[in-house]
């Protein structure tokens, strides 16, 4: 994927749903144009899901998700049904292939019974129409189709088009913090953890949406924020740095300008703030051997110094006076079981899907479990959270 695609994270996901042979990935295949999935008549081809991030019309941009089968058998693959029920967190739009010529197993209604729990739009693709003779009227959410022959794809992509237009996210990361012609000054670190000649997905995002509305974007590093600010003739609307340079920032910037950061920008775009700044109350009450799940929703290469699994745990730790036992998960990984967890806390999931990123928080908040976001965690210990979270106030 180049700089110029609409990164993964922002696109509507959509997964393939059935029983082994129902022709699901033959049916991936044909909605897609490519050979995305492996096909073969041996049952339980689809071992792993299988995502892949590609422009269909008229869909626009979107992730396609091929799940293995729902009746997978044994042990293995009593694993793969799990696997492939997992991304029920994950997708915004599901699709259910059914071969029309065996009709919906108790499987198939097992699983629609989930996606209405989580209400989650879906689809029931009656597969392997061509086999069929009579064919009963098909209900309201399904429709006939066969990837053999193509019959109903276009009118699939057409209904899963208009699902996704509705899903159309128009929410700004920025949303009320900065009007067109406004200044915002954006603090990027380059140290050893910068990825080398580019700058991080969240920077990317908040750079472009500058652009996008009209504003100018200056940015700068920690050592020559003190410079910018004198020289600029217009006072910025707005700073936003890195969290784990808060400590740094927050001195150079004056009081009247507001100051946040990239996470706590994400943790409203993709999250609830309510339940993540609640969090604090937790990591207030943290003592010797309590559990803490720092969880990223990326996976990098660590380094001397990373701020998941070096700085945040010794800042956390000074500032609970206590040493709390540390767990760290990233990527796709998130306990299904949080209930031995005191506090959990997350990065801005930028590499998350807004329904990825809402899920997990769903989960901590059904098991009852705080969480709090990466720059809430650091405003606080380093004493300026409610400067951090003014700009939201108001």
């Amino acid at each position: 994927m180049s700089l110029n695609d609409t990164v993964s994270a922002e696109r509507v996901h959509i997964g393939f749903f059935g029983m082994r042979n129902a022709g699901k990935s033959s049916l991936v295949n044909a909605v897609t144009g490519q050979a995305l999935s492996v096909v073969s008549a041996v049952k339980g081809t689809t071992t792993d899901p299988v995502k892949k991030a590609m422009e269909i019309l008229p869909l626009g941009p979107v992730v396609i998700v091929d799940t293995p089968g729902l009746d997978d058998g044994g042990e293995l693959g009593s694993l793969r049904v799990g696997k492939a029920k997992e991304m029920l967190k994950i997708i915004d739009i599901a699709v259910l292939a059914v071969d029309a010529s065996r009709g919906e197993t108790p499987e198939d209604a097992a699983l629609i019974a989930a996606l209405q729990e989580k209400k989650l739009p879906f689809l029931i693709a009656l597969n392997k129409c061509d086999l069929l003779g009579d064919r009963p009227a098909a209900p309201e959410n399904a429709l006939y189709v066969s990837a053999k022959t193509g019959e109903g794809i276009g009118e699939l992509k057409n209904r899963l088009g208009a699902f996704a237009k509705r899903l159309k996210n128009d929410k700004k990361i920025l949303e009320g913090l900065v009007a067109p012609g406004d200044t915002a000054v954006l603090v990027i670190p380059i140290d050893a953890s910068a990825p080398k000649g580019r700058i991080i997905l969240p920077q990317q995002q908040v750079l472009r949406e500058l652009l996008d509305l009209g504003c100018a974007a200056v940015c700068a590093q920690p050592e020559t924020l003190p410079s910018v600010l004198e020289n600029m003739k217009k006072t910025p609307r707005l700073v936003v740095t890195d969290s784990q340079a808060f400590g740094r920032v927050s001195p150079l910037v004056p009081e009247s300008i507001p100051l946040t950061s990239f996470s706590i920008l994400f943790a409203r775009y993709k999250g609830e703030m309510g339940q993540l700044i609640a969090g604090v109350t937790a990591l207030k009450a943290l003592k010797d051997g309590d559990r803490v799940l720092i969880s990223e929703g990326c996976t990098h290469h660590r380094q001397c110094g990373d701020i998941g699994t070096v700085k945040l745990p010794a800042w956390i730790s000074a500032y609970a006076k206590c040493k709390p036992d540390f767990r760290f998960t990233s990527g796709g990984e998130f306990p299904e079981d949080l209930s031995e967890y005191s506090l959990i806390v997350h990065c801005g999931g930028c590499m998350l899907s807004e329904t990825a990123m809402k899920s997990r928080m769903a989960a901590a908040a059904a098991q009852n479990v705080p969480m709090l976001n990466y720059g809430m965690a650091i405003a606080e210990t380093h004493g300026i959270l409610s400067r951090a979270m003014a700009p939201f106030q108001k």
